[in-house]
């Protein structure tokens, strides 16, 4: 049952919304935010963004079950799968609304994001995800909401150069899970309405230009002046190389083994990603706090 239920809120995409402490941690002052409590701001919203992801998370199954059930890995789910009813899933989203509700009153000002994520997913569970292209916008416009919050929340700007970095890296992971689709559907079996509009082709020209414009934006952000006069470094473009090869190993995953439905799970698995990220974070952390 417990089990079932993490499966349920989708407990392992809580990884996702760490993306709300990026800001402060590229903006050198991670140390400080421990210093004047910011900290317990950063970890509501956190909380806030996964009790509201797992409540969309619910509604999306909910409305996508029959479809679901047609999909060799979605049918594994708890309500596809009939462990939960829609009626027992739809008590568990109550509870957990009641409690997103405590951590919005806790927010202040950066509620408004959580809000606008709310419904900006619930928009997209009920119609936007049926629009080719509009579908993978919504879902990078949810990762920009959370850098977004995270800055807000203590006071630290998000640079263009994020904002440009995160919405195109998240572009470009969304058109690669659309590819998955697209790869193990039989029959012609519709597993969502949105991939009348896509075709492996576009998608993988889509998905290299994402990345291209991705690995050009954070090579533009890691010699501008802006930056290396903030962080006092002229050495941050080495860290381009970690994410150049990361690309690679992504686009390999998404094209060779048509494997790219799941990034989390792709993540967890894959030790050369792994190792990968570790090198980048490490590199980085150096060069930002020592």
């Amino acid at each position: 049952m417990i089990l079932q239920t993490l499966k349920l809120i989708r407990i392992h995409h809580w990884v996702k919304n760490i993306a709300v402490f990026l800001p402060v941690f590229f903006s050198g002052q991670f140390i400080e935010i421990f210093d004047d409590n910011s900290i317990y701001k950063l970890v509501i919203l956190f909380f806030a963004f996964c009790f509201a992801s797992s409540i969309i998370y619910i509604i999306n199954d909910s409305i996508d079950v029959d479809k679901d059930r047609l999909h060799p890995v979605k049918s594994l789910r708890p309500i596809a799968s009939g462990f939960f009813t829609k009626k027992q899933a739809f008590f568990i989203a109550g509870v957990f609304f009641i409690v997103l509700s405590y951590f919005l009153f806790l927010l202040e000002d950066s509620i408004w994001f959580v809000v606008s994520y709310f419904i900006l997913n619930i928009l997209y569970s009920f119609k936007l995800k049926n629009i080719a292209i509009i579908d993978v916008t919504c879902v990078s416009l949810g990762f920009l909401l959370r850098i977004l919050a995270g800055g807000f929340a203590i006071g630290v700007i998000v640079s263009q150069w994020m904002t440009i970095i995160v919405f195109l890296l998240s572009m470009s992971i969304a058109f690669a899970k659309r590819r998955d689709d697209l790869t193990i559907k039989n029959d012609n079996t519709i597993l969502r309405k949105s991939q009348s509009g896509y075709s492996i082709a576009f998608i993988d020209i889509a998905k290299g230009i994402c990345f291209s414009i991705t690995l050009i934006a954070y090579i533009m952000y890691s010699i501008s002046t802006e930056v290396i006069e903030r962080l006092g470094t002229d050495k941050l473009y080495t860290t381009s190389l970690f994410v150049f090869i990361g690309i690679m190993r992504y686009l390999q995953i998404s094209v060779v083994e048509n494997k790219s439905g799941s990034p989390i799970k792709i993540l967890s698995k894959d030790i050369f990603l792994q190792l990968v990220l570790l090198c980048w974070i490490l590199l980085f952390t150096y060069f930002i706090y020592f």
